[in-house]
């Protein structure tokens, strides 16, 4: 009879945890960034407690507030910027100011002697109707970007509720945050030091995603934009952008945006232009990332390059942009799970 009543009461909490997960999921993607944010600045929340010990309301204020000056503000601002640019390299596409097709053709026509006389030997096919199927993918991308920019506008009160929703819980997990996660554990059916093992994984790979790579991509974001910005580039900050998307993937990395545009320029007649973005973003770029990725991230979360890159992919294919996070994530804990069931079944 026993048996029969845990059976029932594990159903029962089965069941109830779904329902309960099944209406948090509307808001999945806000809880997610709270606990993200709030392993980033739990330190600095400690410290404002170690000042203030009688004070965790106030602590956890002051780190919410830090939060909203260093990371909301300037998201805010980029997308402001980013979503002005989009609306204006699709504006000037529709009117004809910018033609993908005039542009490939302008730089073929740069091309030197022997490279004409090469392309004519090879005469790739279909490579004469490479413009006009580059200006269709032009306007398709448009038609999208555009199509998320009006859809980023009609849900500007979802965005405020899920916004309110992640630093009201934000607040509540620097102020309660151990306390919770006391009671976390204790419910879960493991040996301390199995859950002590998953939770530092889980810990050690937000920091290594967010401190190392999402740093990384940011700087090496607006390092891209401001060259091209100098260099009077179209839209540097949607290239920024790219770049900093890129940046997240490894092996991929920003040279996808940076050569080929710098080629571009030489081809096209703007050599000292192309030069000096190559050399920029080989000396500035790139070294940016070797540089600071060893100082932030340290041994970082000990996965292999090619299991960050599919489950990043992955991620984001499954779950949106925030999957660059949540599939690193599993891919962490699945190691370490595994991990942990090896060393279950060697001490046995």
């Amino acid at each position: 009879m026993r048996d029969v009543e845990d059976w029932v009461l594990l159903l029962l909490v089965a069941g109830i945890s779904l329902l309960f997960g099944w209406i948090l999921w509307p808001f999945a993607g806000a809880l997610l960034w709270a606990v993200v944010l709030a392993i980033l600045f739990w330190p600095l929340n400690q410290r404002l407690l170690a000042l203030m010990p009688r004070r965790r309301n106030t602590a956890a204020i002051l780190s919410l507030l830090v939060v909203v000056i260093v990371v909301i503000v300037p998201v805010a601002l980029m997308t402001a910027l980013l979503v002005q640019e989009i609306a204006d390299v699709y504006a000037a596409y529709r009117s004809g100011a910018l033609s993908i097709a005039r542009m490939l053709q302008g730089a073929r026509d740069a091309l030197p002697v022997w490279a004409h006389s090469a392309r004519d030997i090879l005469s790739i096919p279909g490579l004469a109707k490479l413009p006009e199927r580059l200006g269709a993918m032009t306007v398709e991308t448009g038609q999208f970007l555009a199509g998320q920019v009006i859809n980023l506008g009609q849900t500007a009160i979802g965005v405020a509720i899920a916004l309110f929703v992640m630093l009201y819980v934000l607040f509540f997990l620097l102020r309660d945050g151990r306390a919770l996660m006391r009671s976390v554990g204790d419910a879960i059916p493991l040996r301390a030091e199995y859950k002590t093992e998953l939770a530092a994984q889980f810990t050690l790979t937000i920091h290594a995603i967010l401190k190392g790579s999402l740093v990384v991509a940011i700087v090496q974001g607006v390092l891209g934009a401001l060259i091209f910005w100098a260099l009077d580039i179209q839209a540097p900050v949607v290239w920024g952008l790219c770049m900093a998307v890129l940046s997240l993937l490894p092996v991929v990395g920003t040279g996808m945006v940076w050569i080929p545009v710098a080629l571009y320029l030489m081809f096209s007649g703007s050599v000292w232009q192309g030069i000096l973005l190559l050399a920029y973003g080989v000396l500035v770029i790139e070294m940016a990332d070797n540089l600071l990725r060893p100082v932030l991230v340290g041994k970082g979360a000990q996965i292999p390059d090619y299991v960050v890159l599919v489950t990043t992919l992955g991620g984001i294919a499954v779950f949106g942009v925030n999957g660059f996070v949540i599939g690193p994530v599993i891919a962490a804990l699945f190691l370490a799970s595994w991990q942990v069931f090896a060393s279950a079944r060697a001490a046995r």
